[in-house]
């Protein structure tokens, strides 16, 4: 049989007009930069849990599948977060995977995923990815909440899973209690499931699994996610999804074999038998979003500074596109996010790093206002 003549472009048009449509998300190219853009946790293990890591690692059976492990890193995470009675939890490659894994769970046709906006890019990709139509609610100009707006759309739209960051990513807002609950209860009278984002957790002054154990039925079609990223394991690539034990299984269901790898497991263990090293790593990036965020507001030239729930700061300037290439220029690179949604026009997003990293940031943003 003859090929046709471009065989790449009949390749090509075998793949789905929306992806092809999509841009793929982009990792900034931080070589020789102060990396200040991604929230990670700036600090590494001391030098004795490095050895004692590494001694573990090398003794992993690589050769073999992910084992008895899993479920050993399950255990440890339900008692670390304090499960809920009732409640089960499943491990992702990342809390990414688990966005993925819930709207295919979901991907029925016509069904839809709703979501606050401007917020984290993947709700929206994972919709469309898994053929789901999004909806995306605006915030207010104060990054809170549109009660009103948010009602109306879950009344309109009964969407199958409705995506809540709880602190949102990138406002660093962690919404109003009150609002936050009677939006799960609109989503639950149209029988949706609400994921619950806490991505930034460590960061935060309040956790939705209070509510989950309080009012565990009011909460029976929640999904809580959580990541180890903010936790100080961005580079494991792990994430964990609590909820209702039967609602748990059927995402279960979706979730490949062996998912998560016997390297990240081990070091997801590793980490939770020194949780209190991370645990002094967070209270320490704390007082240090304290800092700068005072600081931030001393600056001339930033005409508005949010308060954060996250190692996360949004700043409002006049020119962000200049003011960002310029801190690049002086070698510290953070998140110009004003292209995002017209809410964010003008805003750039720093990480909350150490104290010697937020001062070298500090000093190229005013100089770059």
């Amino acid at each position: 049989m003859t090929p046709p003549p471009d065989v790449g472009a009949s390749a090509l048009a075998r793949i789905r007009p929306e992806v092809r449509a999509m841009h793929a998300y982009v990792v900034q190219d931080a070589g020789g930069l102060l990396k200040m853009d991604a929230m990670e946790n700036p600090f590494t293990l001391p030098p004795e849990l490095q050895a004692a890591l590494g001694a573990r690692l090398g003794a992993l059976a690589l050769n073999r599948y992910p084992g008895p492990r899993y479920a050993d890193l399950q255990a440890a995470l339900a008692r670390h977060a304090d499960m809920p009675a009732g409640c089960r939890l499943i491990l992702g490659n990342g809390s990414d995977e688990l966005i993925s894994l819930a709207a295919l769970a979901c991907a029925r046709p016509g069904a839809t995923v709703l979501a606050p906006v401007p917020g984290f890019v993947m709700y929206a990709m994972s919709a469309q990815l898994q053929g789901l139509g999004f909806v995306g609610v605006p915030l207010t100009s104060n990054f809170e909440l549109d009660e009103g707006a948010m009602l109306a759309a879950i009344a309109q739209h009964r969407p199958a899973l409705t995506f809540l960051a709880y602190p949102n990513n990138p406002t660093a807002t962690l919404w109003n209690e009150g609002v936050v609950q009677r939006l799960i209860d609109a989503a639950g009278a149209v029988g949706g499931i609400v994921v619950v984002d806490e991505a930034y957790q460590p960061f935060a002054s309040r956790t939705w699994l209070d509510r989950m154990r309080a009012e565990p039925a009011r909460n029976g079609h929640v999904l809580l996610m959580r990541t180890l990223s903010k936790f100080g394991l961005a580079g494991a690539r792990l994430g964990y999804l609590i909820g209702p034990a039967a609602l748990v299984g059927e995402i279960d269901k979706v979730r490949p074999p062996y998912n998560v790898s016997s390297l990240n497991c081990e070091a997801a263990l590793f980490a939770l038998e020194h949780a209190e090293v991370f645990a002094a790593q967070a209270a320490a990036l704390r007082r240090a979003r304290t800092t700068l965020l005072a600081a931030l507001r001393a600056l001339p030239g930033i005409a508005k500074v949010w308060d954060s729930e996250a190692n996360m700061v949004l700043i409002r300037v006049a020119d962000a596109a200049r003011t960002f290439g310029a801190m690049r220029q002086r070698q510290v690179l953070v998140k110009n996010v004003s292209t995002m949604h017209p809410l964010l026009a003008q805003c750039l997003r720093l990480t909350v790093g150490s104290d010697d990293d937020n001062a070298r940031m500090l000093a190229a943003l005013e100089a770059s206002l």
